[in-house]
């Protein structure tokens, strides 16, 4: 009945034992006052008063306590357990306070983005018309029992433009767009995240046809049970139930990207969520032509964008973006109004080495890299600039075993002819030994057309050195001239 004073207590014992207190003193009063009514013994004496005195004392205490019970709690001690809980119960609250009505904070945009601003690629185009008119039309397939596709992803090295198409989807289909990236679902307090995508979800269907668009899926829809993470499976988790939880009719559409397609859960990957995979790489020679066009349009420029849509080989569309930019920024700052090649080639060595600063030869470190790039010139068969480190070469779908070890001779053709020439080995550009010992090694491990790495570097030097010795006076008049 009473509390046991030793034990350190929680907020709901001390209203409970309050409570006690008072209903005893109160029933013990009662009672008291009923057996001096019902009987005819007439009691007197000390204890009598002492006895019914200590009754309205307890009551007295018993009131007051009960009034001035938040005072009570704070006299008496709490132990460890109970203020670490108190102190992270705060915390969710606050968390929970600063996360309320995501729903409010969730706001699509109408993307102002069409195909005619995604140049090239037509084939993906044409593979996501078919969503576009699926978000127009959605009756003229509902006819036939045909669903709408739960999940389109959309897989590709970095600076293809996976976000740019998303948002052509969306243009080309007039409907609202939510962004969201993976790492955003991420949360230290678990259930947050799946809070999140939950919120997400109803917003979208609340405004469908709509589309929900997640970058970087792979910070979210990582494989589970491999360095398991509680929040990052629960959201992933809810994220499998929403849609899973569309009936092909809602009219929402999920567009995800990732660079790392093999690190995404099974669950995610399997069908009736991710319906449509749609694989992107760096544009092919008619695609940059078509980019660069695209960036160029309205502008004067001198050079051939053919050749230069040749050289900007294994470049993303990001790349010539930033490439034709900062060619422009290098037109303005010589105070010109007409983009020249020279413009292209500074921004070039910027995007692919950063700005550098310039170097001061003497007369025989000049002699040596004229006879180093030369020799690269003669057998590359391009023209080559004194400080032009990057050698572009000839796109190749489907190489051949000739074409790699051609690509290895240009690589090597400065060191060997340098050795030819100058009759001593020197270290000019170390990216070229370095890539031409990738390639021999790709060619042994990776294609197994060889089975020895430094035999294929030997035959190389060896074929170099014949072709620069019959051509020795050649090389030196291109040497003169750099």
């Amino acid at each position: 009945m009473f509390p046991n004073f030793n034990k350190k207590l929680d907020k709901k014992d001390i209203d409970k034992n309050l409570k006690m207190m008072g209903i005893s003193s109160s029933i013990l009063i009662g009672l008291f006052a009923y057996s001096m009514i019902k009987s005819d013994i007439s009691l007197e004496g000390t204890s009598y008063y002492l006895g019914v005195g200590f009754l309205f004392v307890l009551l007295f205490i018993t009131l007051a306590l009960q009034k001035y019970k938040n005072k009570v709690r704070e006299m008496i001690p709490k132990n460890k357990f109970q203020e670490e809980l108190e102190k992270s119960t705060s915390k969710d609250i606050d968390k929970e306070d600063e996360n309320s009505d995501i729903s409010n904070k969730i706001e699509a945009v109408n993307s102002n983005i069409s195909f005619k601003d995604v140049a090239g690629i037509s084939e993906i185009k044409s593979e996501l018309q078919e969503v576009v008119d699926f978000l127009n039309n959605p009756k003229k397939y509902k006819e036939f029992d045909v669903q709408l596709p739960k999940g389109v992803l959309l897989v590709g090295p970095p600076g293809v433009g996976k976000t740019l198409i998303a948002r052509a989807v969306a243009g080309e289909a007039n409907v609202p767009f939510f962004y969201q990236s993976g790492a955003s679902f991420v949360h230290i307090y678990v259930g947050m995240g799946a809070k999140k995508v939950r919120e997400l979800f109803t917003v979208a269907k609340s405004k469908a046809p709509s589309i929900i668009f997640i970058d970087e899926i792979d910070a979210v829809g990582k494989s589970r049970g491999v360095g398991g993470n509680d929040e990052r499976e629960a959201t992933l988790n809810e994220l499998l139930t929403q849609m899973d939880g569309f009936d092909g009719t809602s009219g929402v559409m999920v567009i995800a990207a990732t660079n790392k397609i093999e690190v995404l859960d099974e669950a995610l990957l399997r069908a009736g969520r991710f319906d449509r995979r749609i694989f992107l790489k760096n544009p092919s020679k008619s695609d940059r032509l078509e980019i660069l066009k695209h960036y160029l349009k309205d502008k004067q420029y001198t050079f051939d964008l053919d050749i230069l849509a040749s050289d900007t080989s294994g470049f993303s569309s990001s790349a010539l973006s930033t490439l034709v930019n900062e060619a422009l920024l290098n037109m303005i700052k010589s105070e010109n109004k007409t983009l020249s090649q020279y413009d292209i080639d500074i921004a070039k060595q910027k995007l692919q080495f950063g700005k550098k600063e310039t170097v001061v030869l003497t007369d025989e470190q000049k002699d040596i890299l004229a006879t180093y790039q030369a020799g690269k010139s003669f057998v590359s068969k391009k023209s080559i600039k004194l400080f032009d480190e990057d050698i572009i070469n000839q796109e190749l779908l489907y190489p051949s075993k000739k074409e790699l070890e051609k690509q290895i001779d240009i690589y090597l053709a400065g060191s060997i002819a340098l050795e030819v020439i100058k009759n001593e080995s020197y270290v000019v550009f170390e990216k070229d030994i370095t890539t031409a010992y990738k390639i021999a090694n790709d060619m042994v491990d990776i294609y197994k057309m060889e089975n020895n790495i430094e035999n294929i570097i030997k035959n190389s030097k060896n074929n170099l050195k014949s072709i620069i010795t019959q051509n020795k006076d050649n090389i030196l008049k291109l040497k003169d001239s750099l």
